[in-house]
């Protein structure tokens, strides 16, 4: 039974992330400050002409099968860490590869390769073709660039930046989480930073080739007081440049986890039993991403199986709950210019006033169900299929205020954090653990508490917004499906749910 799962990145996946694929170059603290800044440049690969990449799709479609596409991606990345104070490793990453894939009915085959050349495409083309068992041969295919908006502008390109301004902006935000409070006792900063070039070629002609940047940048800061200790957390990411750091000083940055770190050291023992639950905009989407974004992507509802299958057109949510997926906001985490079949990316409404209008297809279910592709196939390196995915999602914003919500719920939980969770998107029940909460009483935020878990199923938990804020906000994050990650945004205005279940440490 498949499980998803959305969260931060925790310090072990982030220092994988760069070592998928390719060659890994480290520097030690000692060299840090010499670390060479290198250019993307253009992988070999990438320059394979069309009228190879036709050669390509004829071989993979040579015993028949409805569709086939050529992928090719490159990538050159950067992590460095600091801990303590003190510089723990520097990475430098590059990874090239490319996958075919052939689609024949219900069937998938696929074969990739970490060396690229013609001759590895045309055996990969030959395995992915054994699918198809029609027999019917397709020829080769006029290969076109169609015409495809873009929603990711650079200012300062990543390959122009130096080494030493990383780590200045590493070393900002380390003083200030220090200077924020004496109870500060160690702060960890995790700087990672990747350009990925793509080519798409697929049997329908489409012929695409693009880069994206993308910037990640955490900072975790420990309050220590007596025996009470917390360990907050505050991100950044965004597919951009360098100029992150210009709209959001790495001092804002580490100000905020610094300030939940001081705030939840007098924490008490969360309450458990069924509670209203207001969730403060931002990052609180992640609730929504997991119990009904997986539900609502569509290759499990062409399996018949899902808490919306079957639902379209049909009441599954509260008249303020309106939900949608956006992979078209300027330079967002979860921005694509187009997903990883060359489809073009779309502002998709899924859930509008309570009525479900639709799901999230890549080119196999949007076949199956006889559907439009909504642009959101997407696949985590060339070693994976692409599947449908979540980009930019998010609770639309409502005509509450937010400090009215608060005021008018007598008593309940204000979760102001998500660590994150996970999702059973079959029968729509998920889990999710509060990093930073505080007990509601007469209409105000009063005591922090640990230790709260919110406990629910989909379906119920939409049913039960009954109020929506006017202050959308986003945080992003990476998402679990399948064995593969994606670079994801949530998003949400202050919400309150009637009744959810809360488990509670409190005995």
């Amino acid at each position: 039974m498949e499980k998803f799962s959305v969260r931060d990145i925790p310090r072990r996946k982030f220092l994988e992330m760069s070592a998928k694929g390719g060659l890994i170059m480290a520097a030690t603290p000692a060299i840090m400050s010499q670390l060479v800044s290198c250019g993307t440049g253009v992988a070999p690969g990438l320059d394979l002409d069309r009228e190879t990449l036709s050669r390509v799709i004829a071989k993979a479609l040579e015993k028949g099968g409805d569709y086939a596409d050529v992928y090719i991606e490159g990538r050159n990345s950067r992590q460095i860490v600091m801990q303590e104070s003190r510089f723990r490793s520097g990475l430098y990453g590059v990874s090239q590869g490319a996958g075919v894939r052939v689609i024949a009915g219900n069937q998938t085959g696929y074969a990739y390769t970490d060396e690229v050349t013609t001759e590895n495409l045309m055996r990969a083309a030959e395995v992915a073709s054994y699918v198809a068992t029609n027999g019917i041969s397709a020829g080769a295919v006029a290969l076109e660039t169609p015409d495809r908006d873009t929603f990711v502008t650079v200012q300062r390109p990543l390959e122009e930046i130096a080494d030493s301004k990383r780590i200045e902006v590493i070393e900002r935000a380390n003083q200030a989480a220090l200077d924020y409070d004496d109870r500060i006792r160690m702060a960890m900063i995790d700087y990672y930073d990747q350009v990925r070039s793509r080519v798409i070629a697929t049997s329908e002609g489409v012929y695409l080739r693009d880069e994206l940047p993308l910037l990640f940048f955490i900072v975790q800061a420990m309050g220590q007081e007596g025996g009470a200790r917390h360990m907050a957390r505050q991100r950044i990411s965004q597919h951009s440049g360098f100029e992150i750091f210009d709209t959001t000083p790495p001092e804002e940055v580490a100000r905020k986890a610094a300030r939940e770190a001081i705030d939840m050291l007098k924490a008490e023992d969360a309450p458990a039993g069924i509670m209203d639950v207001v969730m403060e905009n931002g990052w609180g989407g992640v609730l929504v991403h997991e119990a009904v974004g997986h539900p609502l992507e569509a290759d499990n509802i062409a399996k018949g199986i899902g808490a919306f299958t079957g639902k379209v057109g049909e009441k599954v949510a509260s008249d303020v709950f309106t939900m949608v997926d956006d992979g078209t906001i300027p330079n967002y985490r979860g921005t694509i210019n187009w997903d990883d079949e060359g489809v073009q990316a779309r502002k998709n409404v899924l859930i509008d006033k309570g009525v479900l209008k639709g799901y999230m297809t890549d080119v196999l279910s949007a076949k199956q169900l006889d559907m439009d592709r909504t642009g959101n196939g997407r696949r985590e390196s060339f070693r994976n299929i692409p599947i449908p995915r979540m980009t930019n999602t998010y609770i639309d914003k409502g005509e509450s205020k937010p400090e009215d919500i608060l005021s008018s719920t007598r008593s309940g939980l204000y979760v102001q954090s998500l660590s994150g969770g996970s999702v059973n998107s079959v029968t729509g029940v998920f889990n999710f653990t509060c990093r930073e909460a505080y007990l509601i009483e007469n209409g105000r935020k009063t005591v922090p508490v640990r230790g709260a878990t919110l406990i629910g199923s989909c379906l119920e938990v939409i049913s039960n917004v009954d109020a929506v804020g006017d202050d959308l906000d986003f945080g992003p994050g990476v998402c679990g499906k399948g064995g593969q990650s994606a670079e994801v945004t949530v998003g949400q205005p202050t919400v309150r749910i009637r009744g959810i279940n809360v488990g509670g440490s409190r005995g």
